[in-house]
């Protein structure tokens, strides 16, 4: 297992007491606070509340506007209904005068052909009255009215009908008086009087209602105005916070993408470099390690045990140099290489693995599992990298136990991807330093205790992120260890 170093906490240094600088944000204007709360709205946020806005604004007009057409409907009704009773008022008045003229003619005279105004109004009364109760109903005061004027029309019909009688029977001496001065003037008096006062008050409750149509109207037209006013006033301010969102999402993108394109360059000329370190410093190592295997050769025996010591620890030294140059090399390498996606058998890339691995195996008693792997979608050289890492990580770290156990096997992470482990029965590790595992240079163990480069699950790591799949792990100290990684399933290409 590469990871870090465990290193014994330092005493931190004493630290001067500097003044700390206030980074609390300035206060937002008074004036500006209802703009800089919408701006840290989302850009879909804003367009909603937008025209959510518009759309209340709308359905309010709206109401206003269904309220002031339904008073104009109103009024229109019951300015039909003023114009029918007025037009009503006059019919009756001119048949109550038309009926007394002739009845009064009838009085004089004898002649029964004058009452046929008075026996037609005497038919059509009822009517009349009915009629105007129903254009009356809504108006307690006029309905009032309408009540005593038809008994007044009762009476006066009454007391027409008395004098006819008396005419018929008596002769004209006997309504002599009534036919001069009228048989019912007393009531006809506040029959006019009344008809004046119902015709007075509808014509004052008519131009009421002109009024207040008029300025319904009015109210009505203004108000769709200032509503469209405002709508598009709303409209202007929600696009210009949008353009002006869309304006700031757009500059910082492009500064995203210039400074991406710099740190992918910076990224390939830091890979090229340390390409090209690597590749120099192998000439200079094989040379030393083979001087040194030359000067064991030809001055073993002239040197003491010291002096081989010596020896032996430059050419190990110069033998691990060129371990972690070789590992740097894989690890630049994998950030420059192309990828062949294909359909990887993972079951025969573990067989290959374990036969390169045969000779670190010489001598180890190791319980093998190896469960049927799926196909996977990825790069067959770097995959095999993958296994080989981990496999080497497992069967180095279980070397202290007399039997080792080893299980690379898989789980279903969902319909896309698959799991795939390799555990161990090993040393473990403490998951207090499992965020460290995966970095470069990085190692939990000491070089004497177990050897390595600590850039072996860096390049894992890479390698299954460029797969588009994630890495992790999990163990506990002398209690072994899991390595996990996931990858795309074959069969979800098309």
């Amino acid at each position: 297992m590469e990871s870090v170093t465990q290193e014994r906490p330092t005493t931190p240094a004493p630290v001067r007491s500097e003044p700390v600088p206030d980074n609390s944000p300035a206060p937002i204007p008074k004036t500006g606070w209802l703009r800089e709360w919408f701006t840290h709205w989302s850009i879909e946020r804003r367009v909603l509340a937008g025209f959510g806005l518009v759309f209340s604004g709308i359905v309010v007009i709206s109401a206003i506007s269904y309220r002031n057409t339904a008073v104009l409907i109103e009024n229109s009704r019951l300015d039909t209904k003023s114009h029918e009773l007025l037009q009503l008022l006059g019919s009756v008045g001119e048949a109550l005068s038309a009926a007394e003229s002739g009845h009064r003619r009838y009085l004089v005279t004898g002649d029964e052909s004058y009452l046929r105004s008075y026996r037609t109004l005497v038919e059509q009364m009822p009517e009349y009255l009915r009629y105007l109760r129903g254009l009356t109903n809504e108006e307690a005061d006029q309905q009032s009215r309408v009540e005593t004027l038809e008994r007044l029309i009762a009476r006066q019909l009454k007391a027409e009908a008395d004098a006819i009688t008396q005419r018929e029977n008596h002769g004209y001496q006997a309504v002599r008086h009534l036919a001069l001065s009228g048989a019912a003037k007393n009531e006809l008096e506040q029959i006019q009087r009344l008809m004046t006062e119902l015709d007075s008050a509808e014509q004052r409750a008519l131009v009421l209602r002109v009024a207040q149509s008029a300025g319904s109207t009015k109210n009505t037209i203004a108000l769709l105005g200032l509503g469209a006013l405002m709508q598009l006033l709303l409209l202007a301010s929600v696009y210009f916070l949008i353009h002006h969102d869309v304006t700031e999402r757009r500059r910082v993108a492009t500064e995203l993408q210039t400074r991406g394109e710099l740190l992918e360059a910076a990224n390939k000329e830091l890979e090229a470099f340390s390409y090209s370190v690597s590749h120099d410093l192998r000439a200079p190592l094989r040379h030393i390690d083979g001087y040194a295997a030359l000067l064991s050769k030809s001055a073993g025996e002239a040197l003491n045990d010291k002096a081989r010591r010596y020896l032996q620890t430059i050419s190990d030294s110069a033998k691990q140099m060129g371990q972690l140059i070789d590992d740097l090399l894989v690890f630049s390498r994998m950030g420059r290489q192309d990828m062949l996606r294909t359909t990887v058998n993972l079951d025969q890339l573990v067989k290959t693995v374990l036969h390169d691995l045969r000779l670190d195996l010489q001598g180890r008693t190791i319980s093998w599992t190896i469960q049927p792997l799926p196909p996977v979608l990825g790069d067959p050289a770097m995959l095999r990298q993958v296994f080989v890492n981990l496999i080497a990580n497992a069967v180095k770290f279980t070397a202290t136990r007399p039997e080792a156990e080893i299980t690379v096997g898989s789980t279903n992470g969902s319909s896309s991807e698959v799991q795939i482990f390799i555990r161990d029965n090993g040393v473990g590790f403490d998951m207090q330093y499992v965020n460290k595992l995966f970095g470069v240079f990085q190692r939990l163990h000491r070089n004497d205790e177990f050897e390595g480069t600590g850039i072996g699950l860096a390049n894992v790591r890479r390698i299954i992120h460029r797969h588009g799949g994630r890495t992790w792990a999990e163990g506990a100290p002398d209690q072994g260890a899991t390595f996990c990684f996931s990858l795309p399933l074959a069969r979800t290409l098309r």
